[in-house]
């Protein structure tokens, strides 16, 4: 019960504006106006960032690539800390981290496959082949099947939010540079993606919460909010970030590690400090990079 009340604490404030900047968007034409005022050329037909390396290359393949090995790395530490036991007590974080990850791309992978939405670039309004439709609107069954909705390049930028859950047990200073490392990773690579034709602003901002949604669930439920061993000298400062939800004992995904009493009192003062919040929140005709 405590830890539905924690992810519902963690959660009420990004849904809140999730709702309103996602209805707004899915009622007006906000997604097509901003595009064309900021990063479509209506002179030259193209996007602004459809040819330029910084955005193709760099921010996009090296982008996605950069991500990749960051969740790699994880999983290997992870693995490896059944092979080192000096590492352990990183095996729950790392474990955390790379599952919260792959899950937030495995979901949004899976919904681009399934909502049927064109990119903007395939738009007659922006030099492509097909009439608009709007995002929840009905789709002719004459278009072929669209695949760039949610944004999945954004989804693997904002998945880096998962590194507040890393380290909120342990210093509060570093959850908070890690809420804003995957912030403005998520929101360069949405705009990035956006100059480049690929999404709507509403595409990122449902990444955005989705990712945000899934790693929430993951800390809350499947690791029950505690990712650290935490020793009894450590146990006061913990305290204050937290309340005790872990009472009830179980130590969810990943804790079945071998421990004293005392080191499973002490862990379970790990979560209800400061609610940090999410502030805001690709296959296509051509062949260019699409996520």
């Amino acid at each position: 019960m405590q830890l539905s009340r924690y992810w519902w604490s963690q959660l009420q404030i990004p849904l809140a504006i999730f709702v309103v900047v996602a209805g707004v968007l899915a009622v007006t034409p906000l997604d097509t106006y901003i595009a064309r005022a900021l990063f479509f050329d209506s002179i030259t037909g193209q996007w602004i960032g459809q040819h330029h390396w910084i955005t193709n290359e760099l921010l996009h393949t090296g982008g996605r690539w950069a991500i990749r090995a960051i969740a790699t790395v994880a999983l290997a530490f992870w693995a490896a800390t059944f092979i080192r036991r000096d590492w352990r007590t990183f095996r729950r974080p790392a474990g955390f981290f790379a599952l919260s990850v792959l899950l937030s791309w495995g979901i949004v992978g899976l919904l681009k496959t399934v909502t049927n939405v064109d990119c903007p670039w395939d738009l007659i309004p922006f030099g492509g082949r097909f009439p608009y439709v709007e995002l929840f609107a009905d789709r002719p069954d004459a278009l072929r099947a669209g695949h760039c909705f949610p944004a999945a390049h954004a989804s693997s930028g904002y998945a880096l939010l998962a590194l507040y859950f890393v380290f909120r047990e342990r210093n509060t200073r570093l959850a908070k540079l890690g809420l804003a490392l995957g912030m403005v990773t998520g929101l360069t690579f949405g705009l990035v993606q956006q100059a480049r034709g690929a999404h709507f602003v509403s595409h990122d901002v449902w990444s955005a919460f989705l990712v945000w949604t899934v790693t929430l669930s993951v800390y809350a439920f499947a690791f029950r909010g505690r990712l650290w061993e935490t020793t009894e000298h450590e146990a006061a400062p913990a305290r204050g970030l937290a309340p005790d939800l872990h009472a009830a004992g179980d130590p969810g995904l990943g804790g079945g590690l071998s421990r004293p009493e005392s080191q499973r009192s002490a862990g379970r003062a790990a979560l209800g400090g400061p609610d940090l919040h999410l502030q805001h929140a690709d296959r296509t005709e051509r062949p260019a990079h699409r996520d």
